[in-house]
């Protein structure tokens, strides 16, 4: 009697139909939101899943551009970093590997001087 083991399915060699966010990944980006939009910042945002980034982005009013854009961009994540904020001219203002790093440069603008 022999002994055969199953062959295995071939593994895909195809890349991901889109980039997602994890759910930490958005629980520390809706926790940013949630503090901007009580300290009267933002009002809006949009998400997008594409297949090159997903990028989570914070509008003031629901017509304009956004202020910002958050994303993560999978292919650089060996070279700049996965996660980049990025400004309404299209500057980016901080990129790097880790979100909440990132993220800091948005919190700044929650400081202000109380009279």
């Amino acid at each position: 009697m022999n002994i055969v083991t199953p062959t295995p399915f071939p593994k895909s060699q195809r890349a991901p139909e889109q980039v997602t966010f994890d759910r930490r990944e958005l629980g520390v980006i809706l926790g940013l939101y949630g503090r901007m939009v009580a300290a009267g910042e933002w009002r809006d945002y949009g998400i997008s899943h594409l297949r090159e980034a997903a990028v989570f982005s914070v509008y003031r009013r629901t017509a304009e551009r956004p202020l910002y854009r958050i994303e993560k961009r999978p292919r650089l994540r060996h070279r700049q970093g996965l996660f980049s904020v990025i400004g309404m001219d299209g500057q980016i203002l901080k990129r790097g590997h880790d979100l909440k790093t990132v993220l800091r440069v948005l919190e700044r603008k929650l400081i202000r001087a109380i009279d």
